[in-house]
């Protein structure tokens, strides 16, 4: 996915230094496939806004939680196809309303997840 341009960009070292990490650990971190920061032409590391997200997150699971990289990894997997799946049952939902299935619920929770009953989908 093609990240906007208008969002914020900041240098390695700005990251470095606001979330008090070194800037090894961020290399690290893209290593592992756990942050995907822009370059420019002269590669140069830019960290959207996005990314500072990624890394609050990450950070929070390693600093906080005490999870490893490993784990870290399969979390973010994890979260990456919870939001797949959501914007496919949002999509979903929004094609069976187009078709005049109007009394279709809607997912209202944070993780967007319905509960599938003998009667079809309720809300939680």
């Amino acid at each position: 996915m093609a990240k906007d341009p208008r969002m914020g960009a900041y240098m390695i070292g700005v990251v470095s230094m606001r979330y008090s990490v070194h800037p090894q650990t961020l290399r690290l971190y893209e290593r592992e496939g756990l942050l995907t920061p822009s370059r420019t032409e002269g590669k140069t590391r830019l960290y959207s806004d996005e990314d500072l997200e990624r890394l609050e997150f990450i950070l929070n699971l390693t600093r906080d939680l005490g999870v490893n990289l490993a784990g870290v990894e399969v979390v973010l997997g994890m979260r990456d196809r919870l939001n797949h799946l959501q914007e496919d049952l949002e999509r979903l939902a929004q094609a069976l309303e187009a078709a005049g299935l109007k009394d279709i619920p809607r997912p209202t929770s944070a993780t967007g997840l319905v509960k599938l009953t003998s009667h079809g989908l309720r809300k939680r």
